[in-house]
């Protein structure tokens, strides 16, 4: 009886786990942003620290795209496009793919986060946190569409009850 109760306890929780749409990246809240900020602002003010810029920028665009403000997410993608044709050194060309493909799919643009996950994995196959978002990529995208079927099932099944009910009506009132 208690491997039941153990066995029906996991079954709970992975289908809670499947709509609960939880999904295993980190997140950053505001402070943590604005303390990015902070950080590039000095930078900028030191006239020989391009590479001290360049990794503060970093900084703050990992952290847009892992905020949970739509907002700020969209900040950390449209910076990371305008770096993204200068990234000549393979190594950064990734690390900014990958997070432009967090932040789309934080965006729930999940067909483009595909896309650049796809490209990182080129540069570097075996990358753990490449291969865990296209995992959570995937996941989302049956979970929206097992959602997707479930609400076109029910609009079917209201559409073939209304249509049932009208022929009922329209029987009843010919008798």
């Amino acid at each position: 009886m208690a491997k039941l109760e153990a066995k029906l306890g996991m079954i709970v929780d992975k289908v809670g786990q499947f709509f609960s749409g939880s999904d295993h990246l980190p997140s950053c809240d505001s402070d943590i942003i604005a303390g990015c900020e902070r950080e590039v602002a000095e930078a900028e003010k030191q006239p020989s620290s391009d590479k001290s810029l360049q990794e503060s920028l970093m900084r703050l665009s990992w952290a847009l795209v892992h905020s949970k403000h739509p907002e700020d997410v969209q900040r950390g993608i449209a910076m990371l496009q305008s770096s993204l044709p200068r990234s000549l050194d393979p190594l950064q060309q990734r690390e900014n793919l990958y997070l432009l493909a967090v932040g789309y799919y934080r965006s729930a643009d999940y067909s483009k986060s595909r896309d650049l996950v796809e490209k990182c994995l080129e540069i570097a196959p075996d990358w753990r946190q490449a291969l865990t978002l296209e995992t959570a990529i995937s996941e989302r995208i049956t979970k929206d569409g097992v959602i997707g079927l479930g609400i076109a099932a029910t609009v079917a099944a209201t559409a073939v009850g209304l249509i049932a009910g009208g022929i009922a009506a329209a029987a009843s009132r010919k008798r």
